[in-house]
């Protein structure tokens, strides 16, 4: 007998503006003033500077009058068309709190080599403890110019020989493949080929030309490395132009990602996201002024208006004209509505965070932390886990500590035998410092940390105890064993 069965499903379309507003709040304020600078290039209705003073009401009535028309055509636009089409992104726009020019250019500059940058961002990966071990050596085999040349087989006997940790090759790519997604683009590729595969996998996937090019690396590379774009192009029947477009693409990646980080002796250049100051115990936060850039809506775009409202509205050319114009106006004002929303949620995010975290804050000492993940935020600012999740990824704030990445401050939390809950990082404090101070010729075993953290009144488990002791990069009892 034959079974039937109903189900249904809800799905949730994001709207254009909602995409391009979860674009710009997943980018750090390093990269703002480049996608600002690539929206101004391809929207000519939007300029630099303070918003000029006119009748506005007299610009209203005109774009009264042109919607009125403009839902009365034939031909109406459809605004989701030329979304789709063009990436919109950052808008410059007047920003809360007065900023001076010494303000706006404040990188604090700060020296780390390329390992310092890929064990930092390690960190941050949920791994289980073979996968830690695997990850580490897959680190410390990248070379200097970002590439990993041993295969990966030969890893797989370096970890089992040296390291007692025995692995396949599936489980170091799969633990590769994380670490492929840490800046610089690029990083731990074993070849050109897939180093510039991987810099073109983070970009815009939508746009024809990276299409292109990720094809043309995939599958034309060594005709490409040869220079015989004659054969690509006909391979692939595309046009001179779209040929010239796909190579600056390509040539403007880095074959070697691993330099980006500097050399020797260079300066790296770290942009906070949020100011936090202490004035006599009250903290006060605001965003780094390059959160906060001047946008306005061009004149001259908003004067095509008028000149269509006085006009006899029958020569279709200029009709074709204005709907290009109206095109470009809303584009604009939806996306400085989508920096200030920006704005809003950075700040409404930071606020809760400094909230939640206020004693830390206050004195900087890292056993005020409290255990905090990203649900209490979201509870605390009644937004969605998926949006406070985007701001912690890629921001940090800069404290009279020193600077933080958001992810700093949250972590799990440990039950002690009061009841309380203590946070994951003041059990990893403790941890260290038992094992700083431990016998050199008899070092505490994990089961002995176990015990000892127990006795103090942490409910904690050897297994965690072992995670802890992994992710602080220290190695196991006999292995520190010092004669």
């Amino acid at each position: 007998m034959q079974k039937l069965s109903l189900s249904q499903s809800l799905q949730q379309k994001l709207s254009p503006q909602q995409i391009q507003f979860i674009k710009l709040l997943q980018i750090p304020t390093a990269e703002l003033d480049t996608r600002i600078e690539e929206e101004l290039e391809i929207n000519p209705a939007l300029e630099e500077g303070m918003e000029e003073e006119y009748d506005q009401k007299e610009e209203d009535s005109f774009a009264d009058e042109f919607d009125d028309d403009y839902k009365d055509r034939n031909d109406d636009l459809d605004i989701d068309t030329y979304l789709q089409n063009e990436d919109y992104t950052g808008y410059k726009m007047q920003g809360d709190g007065n900023y001076g020019e010494e303000d706006r250019d404040m990188p604090l500059a700060t020296s780390s080599s390329l390992l310092d940058a890929l064990m930092q961002q390690f960190g941050y990966l949920q791994l289980t403890e073979n996968q830690r071990v695997v990850g580490l050596q897959l680190i410390g085999s990248i070379e200097a110019d970002g590439y990993i040349r041993r295969s990966m087989q030969a890893i797989v006997n370096d970890l089992a020989f040296s390291q007692n940790v025995f692995t396949d090759t599936e489980e170091l790519e799969e633990v590769l493949q994380k670490i492929q997604t840490f800046d610089p683009p690029g990083i731990g590729a074993r070849s050109l080929q897939e180093c510039l595969l991987l810099q073109l996998q983070r970009k815009d996937a939508s746009d024809p030309y990276i299409i292109l090019a990720m094809r043309i690396i995939e599958d034309f590379f060594e005709e490409f490395s040869k220079k015989h774009f004659d054969k690509i192009q006909r391979r692939l029947n595309i046009s001179d132009e779209s040929l010239k477009r796909v190579i600056d693409i390509i040539i403007k990646l880095n074959p070697k990602p691993g330099s980006v980080e500097g050399e020797s002796g260079s300066v790296q250049y770290l942009i906070p996201d949020f100011i936090l100051t202490n004035s006599n115990g009250k903290l006060d936060l605001t965003l780094n002024s390059k959160n906060a850039p001047e946008l306005r809506i061009s004149r001259s775009f908003a004067d095509m208006l008028d000149t269509y409202d006085k006009s006899s509205k029958q020569n279709k050319s200029l009709k074709e004209t204005v709907s290009f114009v109206k095109q470009k106006l809303d584009a604009a004002k939806w996306f400085i509505d989508a920096i200030k929303q920006r704005q809003q949620t950075l700040l409404k995010t930071m606020n809760a965070i400094v909230r939640f975290q206020y004693d830390f804050f206050l004195s900087g000492d890292e056993s005020k932390l409290r255990p905090m993940i990203l649900k209490d935020i979201a509870t605390l600012i009644d937004m969605d886990v998926s949006t406070v999740s985007r701001v912690a990824n890629s921001k940090s704030v800069q404290t009279e500590f020193g600077i933080y990445p958001l992810k700093y401050f949250f972590s799990e939390g440990i039950a002690t035998d009061s009841g309380e809950d203590v946070s994951s990082r003041e059990v990893k404090n403790i941890l260290k410092d038992l094992i700083d101070n431990e016998p050199k010729l008899n070092p505490l075993s994990d089961d002995k940390l176990e015990k000892i953290l127990n006795d103090r009144g942490y409910n904690i488990a050897r297994r965690t105890v072992a995670k802890y002791r992994e992710q602080l990069n220290i190695p196991v009892a006999r292995l520190r064993k010092q004669l």
